[in-house]
């Protein structure tokens, strides 16, 4: 894979991880823990979807799939090593974590499909 992939994959992947993670920080003092994900969960997805359609510039299905498996790899990493670990959460993995995990593979590849239909046409 080239630079470009790289800055998709790595940048994109980290800064919208990071960016729910400051959200939820923020709204930890605000909204209650069980219904935290559920409020940063329609937000984060709308900026993966913009990110995916106004700053991924790549049309192949590869590339989506390959941009897939890294994301969910940083969600998961991240989330464990400076969710679960350093704050000792031994209840985060509930339904919407799994769903935001699901979603993080699901939508790349959702959006690489697309891409690629109307390049066909």
């Amino acid at each position: 894979m080239n630079k470009q992939f790289f800055k998709d994959a790595l940048d994109w992947g980290f800064l919208l991880w990071l960016s729910g993670y400051v959200l939820g920080i923020i709204l930890f003092m605000i909204i209650p823990k069980p219904y935290l994900g559920w409020i940063i969960m329609p937000i984060g997805s709308a900026f993966t979807l913009w990110v995916l359609f106004k700053k991924i510039k790549n049309n192949s299905l590869k590339y989506y799939f390959l941009l897939a498996f890294n994301w969910a790899l940083i969600a998961i990493i991240c989330d464990y090593f400076f969710l679960v670990k350093l704050f000792k959460s031994t209840d985060y993995y509930s339904f919407h974590i799994y769903l935001y995990y699901f979603l993080t593979f699901v939508f790349p590849l959702s959006v690489g499909l697309y891409k690629n239909i109307g390049k066909k046409r």
